[in-house]
């Protein structure tokens, strides 16, 4: 397979101007997707050329399978990165661009199918002897209430197609089940025109990790593990690397599983296979598998030395990793925080605006992943995360105290952020102490809350 020389970005933000760093190191030309609400971004700039393909909402521009090839074979380029969310595990894109002769650069449509299905990946991961939380799938309420008498409660019920929560309810008895697995088909057919569920036993203390696997189909190798623990509505908020406080077993058993997994379907290309810690039980369940570049791979580029993207884009075309497991060397602790555009104090409300001043100190061990500059606008339209914090450090206390130092000193004006959300959790004691688990935040929210309360009252 020829080397690639010029990239289609199918993605916008922070993570395309990521993808835009490297391909630039690499000698790669980039041609960007814009909507017209992105047609000045940092993106558009930094790219070799920026081509608009639709209107600002995602579903008329950056969601259209049929429009990014298009722009993709228009442009002349060899391959598309579709970042991600959007398209990023989209089977019709990577067959698409199979059929129209690009590249895509991810995993091959029958990983797509394998993991994109939350069943089929269950299947797979029995088959692959990785434990997995008690759980089936459901057709109707009468099934659920029969899986529900065995398993017990709380319990979850999840979208087949799911992801960032959409489509997941929570039941803590019975007669919450009839609502809540209505609610859940709904949401999950309106969110990915799927409207399939499945429950699973519901772990009270459990922590969300998560092994960074790098593939090329032929020689499987993890860069180590993540957690993900801090989140709100099952949306990360505060991601970590490595996971603190495991035993050297548990983190052992969760490399080991990961790479099982991802042989298993014959993985080719980065992918993330995501784990339920139980604290309790010093058990760990499979979750699922994301076949793309994770919002949180910084901290895994952070500790590794390791350019994923780089590597990603390496994998696609057909290079051998030319790596082994122990040519991966871990040092230190990196911590990521996302800072969105978001008023914390009126339930999260996203805060759409322009920003007048967008400045992030120098500080050694501080990365800062963003498509902030000043005058940008923030579109309502899209997520509402508009930078990445990352600090390492040679100690996971080193590297929170620097993240605590670069919110205290860096300056976002123009829209409401959650950075004050994040000062507070580098500052909290049970933070610092490690090995939070999924219900942390919602203990630390009404302090934020009440703090937020008293600079009112002060102010006024």
């Amino acid at each position: 397979m020829p080397a690639i020389k010029r990239i289609f970005i199918a993605n916008r933000g922070e993570i395309a101007v990521r993808i835009i760093r490297t391909c630039r190191e690499l000698g790669i030309e980039t041609v960007l997707a814009v909507s017209q609400a992105d047609k000045d971004s940092l993106g558009a700039k930094l790219a070799t050329r920026a081509v608009r393909i639709g209107p600002a909402r995602a579903t008329e521009s950056y969601l259209l399978v049929g429009a990014v090839v298009e722009a993709a074979k228009a442009t002349g380029c060899d391959a598309v990165h579709p970042g991600y969310g959007f398209l990023s595990e989209n089977r019709e894109l990577a067959e698409a661009c199979h059929e129209y002769g690009l590249i895509f650069i991810g995993p091959n449509p029958d990983n797509l199918a394998a993991v994109g299905d939350k069943l089929t990946a269950r299947s797979h991961a029995e088959a692959a002897g990785v434990p997995l939380v008690p759980g089936g799938s459901v057709e109707n309420v009468e099934q659920a209430e029969q899986l529900a008498s065995k398993m017990g409660f709380p319990l979850l019920i999840k979208a087949v197609s799911g992801g960032g929560g959409r489509g997941m309810k929570q039941v803590r008895k019975m007669e919450e089940l009839d609502e809540q697995f209505s609610l859940a088909v709904s949401e999950a057919a309106a969110a990915f025109g799927d409207g399939r569920v499945y429950m699973e036993r519901f772990v009270s203390v459990g922590r969300h990790v998560e092994v960074q696997i790098i593939s090329d189909g032929t020689t499987v190798l993890h860069a180590g593990e993540r957690d993900c623990s801090v989140q709100r509505r099952y949306q990360k908020v505060v991601e970590e690397a490595p996971a603190p406080n495991l035993s050297n077993a548990l983190r052992a058993g969760l490399h080991a599983s990961a790479i099982q997994f991802a042989k298993h379907i014959g993985y080719r290309s980065l992918g993330t296979v995501e784990f339920l810690v139980d604290v309790e039980r010093e058990e760990f369940y499979f979750l699922e598998m994301n076949a793309r570049i994770q919002v949180e791979h910084p901290v895994t580029e952070a500790i590794s030395g390791l350019d994923l993207v780089a590597l990603q884009i390496s994998i696609a075309e057909g290079k051998p990793l030319g790596i082994e497991q122990s040519d991966i060397h871990l040092k230190g602790h990196a911590i990521e925080c996302r800072l969105n555009a978001e008023d914390i104090h009126h339930d999260f409300r996203p805060d759409p605006g322009r920003i007048s001043l967008a400045w992030f100190p120098s500080l050694n061990g501080l990365r800062v992943d963003t498509h902030l500059q000043p005058g940008s606008m923030i579109p309502p339209h899209y997520d509402s995360m508009i930078a990445k914090l990352i600090t390492w450090g040679e100690t996971r206390e080193a590297a929170i105290d620097t993240m605590g130092a670069a919110l205290r000193v860096c300056s976002l004006e123009g829209v409401k952020t959650n950075a004050a959300l994040h000062k507070a959790i580098m500052a909290d004691p049970t933070f610092r102490v490690g090995g939070v688990d999924t219900n942390y935040l919602v203990g630390i929210l009404p302090v934020i809350a009440e703090n937020g309360n008293a600079q009112k009252d002060m102010a006024s």
